[in-house]
């Protein structure tokens, strides 16, 4: 007689299923709230700004739709757009704190600004990662 210590463990293919739809919520996560911080910081003041404030119009409504896009596009285009997308806005961010972007000159330590940031990353991690995990999945299902 044999003694089990609970239901059998899943299959690998159902836990890396798992493991990539966690990793679509994070990003898409990460979207929706970069677009929610682009959107506060353009109806603030932003919006006056040339370049800089249509750019964070466009970023708001991009990180909206690319949010929405990873949850219910089971396709990998979303998740490489949400990655360029993170890496770009990070760029962008970046440049604004270092040398200027386009007439503006950020500071690091404001809450907005860390949210950003922090949420930029976690779309570049977790799109990345959600990336990787699906490819493997989908060669393991192929052999």
């Amino acid at each position: 007689m044999s003694v089990t210590a609970g239901p059998p463990a899943p299959p690998v293919r159902e836990g890396r299923a798992l493991g990539a739809w966690v990793l679509r919520g994070l990003t898409a996560a990460g979207l929706l709230l970069s677009a929610d911080v682009h959107l506060v910081l353009f109806v603030e003041g932003y919006r006056d700004i040339d370049v800089v404030g249509p750019l964070f119009a466009l970023n708001a409504v991009a990180g909206l739709v690319l949010g929405l896009l990873v949850l219910v596009w089971r396709h990998w285009l979303p998740l490489l757009g949400a990655v360029g997308f993170g890496a770009l806005t990070l760029a962008a961010f970046y440049l604004s704190t270092t040398v200027g972007f386009f007439g503006v000159n950020e500071t690091v330590g404001g809450t907005q600004q860390v949210l950003a940031a922090v949420s930029e990353w976690v779309v570049v991690v977790a799109g990345t990662l959600a990336l990787v995990v699906e490819r493997r999945r989908s060669r393991a299902a192929r052999s």
